[in-house]
């Protein structure tokens, strides 16, 4: 028959190696999800010029061309589907997904690459990069951004112009399904409803300071 001690001391064993794992690969991946136009970009920005030492941001892969201004290695890494497809097989990504024809990808490099400079990445994925993310090893912080309303999100993207009314009605509907999967209970660590940018930075910067502060006291090394 099994002793409790051994139980107890298995399940204490299993529970050191897990933080000891979380210590040595640095701090946790902080994982933002929400629709395009949902203010994401505001809040990142935010927060990086809060703390310019504190994170770093994965740039994505895509096979979808550059648009007006955007640099390749900054705003993503532009690649050709060929090459995508192939960096996919070869299993050089946490997550992918398909979007209007296109690839979108986090390649795992991207991500060490931050964490071993104590770190914490941040990682801009839509839902089924979040289902994928879940089922690594990373351990993310999952922080859901909920726009005020369907109608608010097509205006912003309206403002934007550099959809079409096809690829506009396709964000908006993946938007819908995106939000219903965002408010489902146990989906997300934190659910921030951006109705007012100013109220919604200051609660996604609380708790994610009180995040990085559970790290530290665990032992895990910030820059």
């Amino acid at each position: 028959m099994i002793s409790f001690l051994f139980i107890v001391n298995r399940a204490f064993s299993a529970s050191s190696n897990a933080m000891s794992q979380a210590i040595n690969n640095g701090p946790r991946p902080l994982v933002l999800c929400g629709p395009s136009g949902s203010g994401k970009s505001t809040l990142l920005k935010r927060l990086f010029a809060e703390f310019p030492d504190k994170f770093g941001f994965s740039v994505s892969h895509t096979t979808r061309r550059p648009r007006e201004g955007e640099q390749d290695g900054v705003h993503y890494n532009f690649v050709s589907r060929p090459d995508m497809e192939q960096a996919i097989a070869n299993d050089e990504f946490i997550e992918t997904a398909e979007f209007t024809g296109n690839l979108y990808g986090t390649s795992k490099e991207a991500v060490r690459a931050i964490q071993s400079q104590g770190r914490v990445c941040i990682l801009d994925i839509e839902q089924k990069g979040v289902e994928q993310i879940k089922k690594t090893d990373l351990n993310p912080i999952l922080i859901f951004n909920n726009p005020p309303t369907i109608d608010e999100l097509e205006r912003r993207l309206r403002k934007r112009n550099t959809e079409t009314e096809e690829t506009l009605r396709k964000r908006l509907n993946a938007a819908e399904v995106e939000i219903a999967y965002g408010l489902t209970a146990g989906n997300f660590h934190k659910i921030i409803n951006n109705v007012d940018i100013d109220v919604a930075y200051k609660e996604f910067r609380d708790f994610v300071v009180e995040e990085l502060k559970k790290q530290e006291e665990q032992g895990v090394h910030f820059n």
